[in-house]
Protein backbone atom coordinates (compact mmCIF):
# COMPACT_ATOMS: atom_id res chain seq x y z
CA UNK A 1 0.00 0.00 0.00
CA UNK A 2 0.98 3.81 -0.47
CA UNK A 3 1.99 4.89 2.60
CA UNK A 4 2.70 8.52 1.21
CA UNK A 5 2.43 10.23 -1.91
CA UNK A 6 3.04 14.03 -2.98
CA UNK A 7 4.63 15.37 -6.57
CA UNK A 8 7.92 13.93 -5.98
CA UNK A 9 8.40 11.02 -3.55
CA UNK A 10 5.76 7.67 -3.28
CA UNK A 11 6.54 5.29 0.17
CA UNK A 12 5.08 1.90 -0.49
CA UNK A 13 4.73 0.29 2.97
CA UNK A 14 4.56 -3.76 2.74
CA UNK A 15 2.04 -5.65 4.84
CA UNK A 16 5.01 -7.81 6.02
CA UNK A 17 7.01 -5.82 8.97
CA UNK A 18 5.68 -2.70 7.55
CA UNK A 19 8.85 -2.25 5.28
CA UNK A 20 9.08 0.59 3.81
CA UNK A 21 9.92 0.89 -0.40
CA UNK A 22 10.57 4.50 -1.88
CA UNK A 23 10.20 6.11 -5.42
CA UNK A 24 11.66 9.63 -5.93
CA UNK A 25 11.09 11.31 -8.91
CA UNK A 26 13.89 13.48 -9.95
CA UNK A 27 14.37 15.70 -13.59
CA UNK A 28 16.54 13.48 -14.91
CA UNK A 29 16.13 10.55 -13.33
CA UNK A 30 14.20 7.80 -10.70
CA UNK A 31 15.86 6.80 -7.70
CA UNK A 32 14.31 3.36 -6.23
CA UNK A 33 15.03 2.34 -2.47
CA UNK A 34 14.88 -1.25 -1.21
CA UNK A 35 12.14 -2.34 -3.87
CA UNK A 36 10.32 -5.39 -1.27
CA UNK A 37 8.44 -7.73 -0.60
CA UNK A 38 5.56 -9.62 -1.52
CA UNK A 39 4.89 -10.66 -5.44
CA UNK A 40 2.12 -8.16 -5.91
CA UNK A 41 3.47 -5.27 -3.76
CA UNK A 42 6.80 -5.34 -6.14
CA UNK A 43 4.43 -5.32 -9.08
CA UNK A 44 2.79 -2.22 -7.40
CA UNK A 45 6.34 -0.64 -7.28
CA UNK A 46 7.40 -1.86 -10.77
CA UNK A 47 3.91 -0.16 -12.26
CA UNK A 48 4.65 2.91 -10.50
CA UNK A 49 7.92 3.37 -11.99
CA UNK A 50 6.83 2.88 -14.95
CA UNK A 51 3.70 5.03 -15.39
CA UNK A 52 5.76 8.05 -14.03
CA UNK A 53 9.52 7.07 -15.86
CA UNK A 54 9.18 8.74 -18.97
CA UNK A 55 12.13 7.20 -20.71
CA UNK A 56 14.49 8.32 -17.47
CA UNK A 57 16.68 6.63 -16.12
CA UNK A 58 16.58 4.31 -13.18
CA UNK A 59 18.53 3.78 -9.97
CA UNK A 60 18.56 1.77 -7.00
CA UNK A 61 19.75 2.47 -3.76
CA UNK A 62 20.20 -0.82 -1.23
CA UNK A 63 20.09 0.60 2.68
CA UNK A 64 21.69 -3.20 3.06
CA UNK A 65 21.79 -6.27 2.62
CA UNK A 66 19.71 -8.05 4.39
CA UNK A 67 17.46 -10.30 2.29
CA UNK A 68 13.94 -8.67 2.61
CA UNK A 69 15.69 -5.17 1.71
CA UNK A 70 17.30 -6.55 -1.51
CA UNK A 71 14.63 -9.11 -2.70
CA UNK A 72 13.08 -6.89 -5.32
CA UNK A 73 16.42 -6.55 -7.03
CA UNK A 74 15.73 -7.97 -10.35
CA UNK A 75 12.34 -6.71 -10.68
CA UNK A 76 14.34 -4.07 -12.24
CA UNK A 77 17.04 -5.22 -14.59
CA UNK A 78 17.83 -2.42 -16.31
CA UNK A 79 18.30 -0.20 -13.01
CA UNK A 80 21.89 1.01 -11.71
CA UNK A 81 22.71 -0.27 -8.61
CA UNK A 82 23.92 1.53 -5.68
CA UNK A 83 25.00 0.31 -2.11
CA UNK A 84 27.69 0.51 0.10
CA UNK A 85 31.30 -1.43 -0.09
CA UNK A 86 29.88 -3.83 2.53
CA UNK A 87 27.53 -4.44 0.92
CA UNK A 88 29.59 -4.77 -2.27
CA UNK A 89 31.67 -7.50 -0.25
CA UNK A 90 29.44 -8.88 1.74
CA UNK A 91 30.49 -12.24 2.99
CA UNK A 92 26.91 -14.28 3.23
CA UNK A 93 25.36 -13.70 -0.07
CA UNK A 94 24.75 -17.25 -0.66
CA UNK A 95 22.82 -17.20 2.78
CA UNK A 96 21.12 -13.85 2.20
CA UNK A 97 19.81 -15.64 -1.09
CA UNK A 98 18.71 -19.22 0.53
CA UNK A 99 16.92 -17.29 3.03
CA UNK A 100 15.12 -15.53 0.01
CA UNK A 101 14.27 -18.89 -1.53
CA UNK A 102 13.14 -20.51 1.84
CA UNK A 103 10.48 -17.75 2.45
CA UNK A 104 9.01 -17.67 -1.26
CA UNK A 105 9.27 -21.98 -0.33
CA UNK A 106 7.65 -21.82 2.85
CA UNK A 107 4.57 -19.59 0.91
CA UNK A 108 4.32 -21.69 -2.02
CA UNK A 109 5.37 -17.99 -3.62
CA UNK A 110 6.33 -17.57 -7.12
CA UNK A 111 8.46 -14.42 -8.80
CA UNK A 112 8.36 -13.45 -12.32
CA UNK A 113 12.14 -12.18 -11.96
CA UNK A 114 15.19 -14.31 -10.69
CA UNK A 115 16.36 -14.02 -7.04
CA UNK A 116 20.22 -12.39 -7.24
CA UNK A 117 22.27 -10.56 -4.86
CA UNK A 118 22.73 -6.95 -5.68
CA UNK A 119 25.90 -6.35 -7.80
CA UNK A 120 26.38 -2.47 -7.64
CA UNK A 121 27.30 0.36 -10.06
CA UNK A 122 28.03 2.27 -7.78
CA UNK A 123 29.67 1.57 -4.57
CA UNK A 124 30.00 4.23 -1.25
CA UNK A 125 33.52 3.94 0.18
CA UNK A 126 33.51 7.07 2.25
CA UNK A 127 31.06 8.89 4.83
CA UNK A 128 30.14 12.00 2.73
CA UNK A 129 30.27 10.50 -0.37
CA UNK A 130 28.04 12.57 -3.33
CA UNK A 131 26.56 11.14 -6.41
CA UNK A 132 25.05 14.66 -8.57
CA UNK A 133 21.76 13.34 -10.54
CA UNK A 134 21.88 16.70 -12.68
CA UNK A 135 20.10 19.12 -10.23
CA UNK A 136 19.95 16.58 -7.40
CA UNK A 137 22.83 15.83 -5.10
CA UNK A 138 23.03 12.65 -2.74
CA UNK A 139 25.31 12.54 0.01
CA UNK A 140 25.95 9.10 1.12
CA UNK A 141 27.47 7.63 5.12
CA UNK A 142 28.37 4.41 6.19
CA UNK A 143 25.76 3.38 8.78
CA UNK A 144 27.36 -0.20 10.94
CA UNK A 145 25.58 -1.30 13.62
CA UNK A 146 22.25 -2.92 12.76
CA UNK A 147 24.24 -5.05 9.75
CA UNK A 148 27.75 -4.06 8.50
CA UNK A 149 26.87 -2.69 5.57
CA UNK A 150 24.12 -0.14 6.14
CA UNK A 151 24.08 3.19 4.06
CA UNK A 152 22.19 6.20 4.94
CA UNK A 153 21.49 8.63 1.79
CA UNK A 154 20.22 11.68 1.77
CA UNK A 155 18.56 13.20 -1.30
CA UNK A 156 18.58 17.22 -1.46
CA UNK A 157 16.17 17.97 -4.53
CA UNK A 158 14.45 21.12 -4.91
CA UNK A 159 11.35 21.68 -2.23
CA UNK A 160 12.78 18.12 -0.40
CA UNK A 161 15.32 16.77 1.49
CA UNK A 162 14.63 12.95 1.95
CA UNK A 163 17.06 11.09 4.37
CA UNK A 164 16.37 7.43 3.77
CA UNK A 165 18.01 5.80 7.51
CA UNK A 166 17.51 1.89 6.33
CA UNK A 167 16.95 -0.05 9.31
CA UNK A 168 17.55 2.90 12.01
CA UNK A 169 14.83 5.28 13.28
CA UNK A 170 11.70 3.29 13.14
CA UNK A 171 8.93 4.97 14.68
CA UNK A 172 8.24 1.33 16.54
CA UNK A 173 11.40 -0.33 16.15
CA UNK A 174 13.87 -0.70 18.52
CA UNK A 175 17.68 -1.41 17.92
CA UNK A 176 18.22 -4.78 16.50
CA UNK A 177 21.99 -5.15 16.72
CA UNK A 178 23.35 -7.71 14.35
CA UNK A 179 26.63 -6.62 13.86
CA UNK A 180 28.09 -3.94 16.21
CA UNK A 181 26.52 -1.86 19.26
CA UNK A 182 29.40 0.41 19.42
CA UNK A 183 29.03 0.87 15.99
CA UNK A 184 25.14 1.35 16.17
CA UNK A 185 26.00 3.79 19.00
CA UNK A 186 28.34 5.80 16.59
CA UNK A 187 25.57 5.41 13.61
CA UNK A 188 22.95 7.06 15.57
CA UNK A 189 25.37 10.41 16.54
CA UNK A 190 25.95 10.08 12.78
CA UNK A 191 22.03 10.44 11.80
CA UNK A 192 21.78 13.06 15.04
CA UNK A 193 25.13 14.97 12.66
CA UNK A 194 23.02 14.33 9.29
CA UNK A 195 19.85 16.07 11.15
CA UNK A 196 21.47 19.06 11.80
CA UNK A 197 23.50 19.70 8.34
CA UNK A 198 20.84 19.14 6.07
CA UNK A 199 18.08 20.60 5.88
CA UNK A 200 15.82 17.30 6.04
CA UNK A 201 12.03 17.24 5.63
CA UNK A 202 11.26 14.00 5.19
CA UNK A 203 12.54 10.86 7.11
CA UNK A 204 11.72 7.40 5.57
CA UNK A 205 13.01 4.79 7.60
CA UNK A 206 13.43 0.97 6.53
CA UNK A 207 10.49 -0.36 8.72
CA UNK A 208 7.29 1.81 10.28
CA UNK A 209 6.06 5.63 9.56
CA UNK A 210 7.63 8.44 7.51
CA UNK A 211 7.91 11.85 9.13
CA UNK A 212 8.38 15.20 8.33
CA UNK A 213 8.63 16.80 11.74
CA UNK A 214 11.79 17.60 12.88
CA UNK A 215 10.80 16.98 16.52
CA UNK A 216 9.81 13.50 15.78
CA UNK A 217 13.31 12.74 14.32
CA UNK A 218 14.78 14.06 17.19
CA UNK A 219 12.64 11.72 18.97
CA UNK A 220 13.65 8.83 17.38
CA UNK A 221 17.20 9.61 17.52
CA UNK A 222 16.98 10.25 20.85
CA UNK A 223 14.79 6.59 21.47
CA UNK A 224 17.66 5.42 19.78
CA UNK A 225 19.85 6.28 22.07
CA UNK A 226 18.64 5.71 25.10
CA UNK A 227 17.74 2.06 24.86
CA UNK A 228 21.18 1.78 23.97
CA UNK A 229 22.85 3.30 26.92
CA UNK A 230 20.10 1.45 29.13
CA UNK A 231 20.76 -1.71 27.85
CA UNK A 232 24.80 -1.46 27.57
CA UNK A 233 24.39 -0.28 31.22
CA UNK A 234 21.75 -3.46 32.35
CA UNK A 235 24.36 -6.08 30.79
CA UNK A 236 27.15 -4.13 32.45
CA UNK A 237 25.65 -4.13 35.95
CA UNK A 238 24.40 -7.76 35.35
CA UNK A 239 20.70 -6.28 35.92
CA UNK A 240 17.98 -9.11 34.60
CA UNK A 241 15.33 -6.79 36.00
CA UNK A 242 16.43 -3.72 33.81
CA UNK A 243 16.91 -6.25 30.70
CA UNK A 244 13.23 -7.73 31.48
CA UNK A 245 12.24 -4.21 30.93
CA UNK A 246 14.12 -3.54 27.90
CA UNK A 247 12.54 -6.62 26.14
CA UNK A 248 9.54 -5.33 26.75
CA UNK A 249 9.83 -2.01 25.03
CA UNK A 250 9.51 -3.07 21.86
CA UNK A 251 6.67 -1.86 19.38
CA UNK A 252 5.69 -5.68 18.74
CA UNK A 253 6.26 -7.97 21.90
CA UNK A 254 6.93 -11.73 20.29
CA UNK A 255 9.45 -14.38 20.06
CA UNK A 256 11.24 -12.70 17.18
CA UNK A 257 11.75 -9.42 19.04
CA UNK A 258 12.61 -11.80 22.38
CA UNK A 259 15.50 -13.20 20.33
CA UNK A 260 16.56 -9.95 19.05
CA UNK A 261 16.62 -8.90 22.38
CA UNK A 262 18.75 -12.00 23.42
CA UNK A 263 21.40 -11.20 20.27
CA UNK A 264 21.49 -7.64 21.61
CA UNK A 265 22.70 -8.51 24.56
CA UNK A 266 24.71 -11.14 23.31
CA UNK A 267 26.42 -8.81 21.39
CA UNK A 268 27.23 -6.42 24.07
CA UNK A 269 28.26 -8.88 26.68
CA UNK A 270 31.35 -9.78 23.99
CA UNK A 271 31.88 -6.33 23.36
CA UNK A 272 32.12 -5.72 27.00
CA UNK A 273 34.32 -8.33 27.44
CA UNK A 274 36.83 -7.74 24.52
CA UNK A 275 37.27 -4.43 26.08
CA UNK A 276 38.03 -5.68 29.53
CA UNK A 277 40.77 -8.24 27.98
CA UNK A 278 41.88 -5.27 26.14
CA UNK A 279 42.34 -3.64 29.06
CA UNK A 280 43.78 -5.92 31.20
Amino acid sequence: MIQYSDDQVTVFQSALFQTTSTVIQLDESIIIIDPNWLPHEIDEIREHVNGVRGGRDCYLIFTHGDYDHIIGYKAFPDAKTIGSAGLRDHPDKERKLKLIRDFDASYYITRNYPIEFPVLDVVIEEDGQQLALGSTTLTFYKAPGHTADGLFTVIDSVGVCVFASGDYLSDFELPFIYHSAWDYEETIRQAARILKEHPVTLLIPGHGQHTTSQSEMDRRVEIARSYLERLRQAVVDGDDMALDQLQEEHGFVSEFTAECHKENVRIIQNEFQAEGSHQS
